[in-house]
């Protein structure tokens, strides 16, 4: 599912116009930016869990080279399914 598909799906399910489900999906994904940038969770009880991980520095290899590389650490999005979503897709 893409966006538009997501947007058509919010609208149908919710008895909203496009319009509005776009401007309503476009504020979630703010919101939840937003709230990850600063360094909080966003958690969705029953949906699932947003955090924000830091991935170690390592040493890694190029596949056409084999040599060796210096992958520096950086910040990750990480999500954690909720036992309601888990227990949907069984």
């Amino acid at each position: 599912m893409n966006k538009a598909e997501l947007i058509d799906a919010m609208a149908a399910g919710a008895n909203l116009s496009k319009a509005d489900a776009k401007k309503a999906l476009d504020a979630f994904v703010d919101a939840t930016s937003g709230a990850l940038k600063g360094g909080d969770r966003v958690a969705l009880v029953g949906f699932g869990s947003f955090s924000v991980s830091t991935r170690a520095a390592r040493i890694g290899r190029n596949p056409q080279t084999g040599k060796e590389i210096s992958i520096p650490a950086k910040k990750v999005v990480k999500f954690k399914a909720g036992a309601d979503l888990s227990k949907i897709i069984k």
